[in-house]
């Protein structure tokens, strides 16, 4: 038998290393990452498709200049409608700006209190959840609260929830996953949460007071607090990879907005006039941030304002894949926009 030498079994286990790991590449994100910067927004937008989604809107604002739409794609891919830079889309997660600037605005008015725990302003809840004594709102505000997170519940997304109690009751009576204040751990449950104490608080829908207090004073007359107030036409179809259905009439509890206002909303919370006064900013840069992301099935959204060009740039994709390389290619997507917006600045 042959013997092999070390250096030989070296280079050959070398090799059969590099040709796993190669095997192994995200290549859709490498080959998207490294594809030339196109020159214009609209260009790269075009490449949506390529990128894996049925359809994706741009909304971007530069300060002293006329806000602008892209897009690419289908609203609804089955009846062939292209994209709409006016539907209305599932913004997921980024609800929660419009609820920690509410928690903001109770807090400065004093009608909630930063430092006073979720059994006072949830008793029943005392001993259904741990440490329900310790948490805080500002806890919860910033997901510090060691609370499950309900979306989390083994195929949670299989066969969402589709009331604040059903998903609650998912993790009532299970241990915290860590002493309040002592880790951060995303968790939707936090303003699953603060939304039943704003309700208690009010004495009427968290939503209710979101617009009379935000969205009215801003005129953003395109944001609804539930797919069940507005018009289905008008919202954007969502899509899973593997998955034929439209998500659009899923019920999920997310705001519903436009580009555009989300675009303003974003563009309020940052330089300021979405808040009364001073002390309500200075409560709002104690408690959270300025940016957020959204991800549900069929609905991704970003939305940031960039400060060293003055930009706010929205980006909806309506393409969803949490097993592959969905969101990464959401982001690849984004940055190279906000690339050549720079290059144009």
């Amino acid at each position: 038998m042959t013997k092999i030498k070390s250096k030989q079994l070296f280079r050959i286990l070398l090799f059969i290393g590099t040709a796993i790991s190669l095997y192994f590449v995200p290549w859709p994100i490498v080959k998207a990452w490294i594809t030339p910067l196109p020159k214009t927004v609209q260009e790269q937008v075009n490449k949506a498709t390529n990128y894996g989604f049925d359809g994706i809107i741009v909304y971007v604002d530069t300060k002293g200049k006329q806000p602008q739409f892209y897009t690419s794609g289908y609203k609804n891919r089955e009846n062939k409608i292209a994209a709409d830079p006016h539907s209305l889309f599932k913004i997921a997660s980024v609800n929660k700006l419009y609820y920690a600037v509410a928690i903001a605005k109770l807090v400065r008015d004093g009608r909630l209190v930063l430092n006073k725990s979720l059994a006072y302003y949830l008793p029943e809840l005392k001993n259904r959840i741990e440490f329900a004594n310790e948490i805080t709102l500002k806890m919860m505000v910033q997901h510090r609260s060691g609370i499950p997170n309900f979306t989390d519940t083994q195929n949670y997304w299989l066969t969402p929830k589709e009331t604040a109690d059903e998903n609650l009751e998912l993790v009532l009576d299970v241990p915290a996953n860590f002493k309040p204040g002592e880790d951060y751990e995303y968790c939707n449950t936090n303003y699953l949460l603060l939304d039943k104490i704003m309700n208690r608080i009010l004495g009427y829908n968290t939503f209710q007071y979101i617009q009379e207090e935000i969205l009215t004073p801003l005129n953003l007359n395109h944001t609804f607090g539930s797919i069940n107030n507005v018009n289905i036409d008008d919202v954007m179809s969502g899509y899973y990879v593997g998955y034929s259905m439209d998500l659009k009439t899923n019920n999920v509890g997310s705001i519903l907005a436009t580009a555009e206002d989300l675009g303003k909303f974003i563009r309020a919370l940052n330089n300021g006039t979405v808040f009364t006064d001073k002390q309500e900013q200075e409560i709002y840069s104690s408690i959270y941030t300025y940016e957020h992301t959204g991800l549900i099935p069929g609905y991704q959204t970003i939305a940031k304002y960039h400060k060293d060009i003055d930009t706010v740039v929205i980006q909806f994709t309506n393409t969803v894949d949490f097993n592959g390389y969905n969101w990464n290619l959401s982001e690849i997507m984004y940055n190279r926009i906000v690339k050549i917006v720079s290059s144009n600045y």
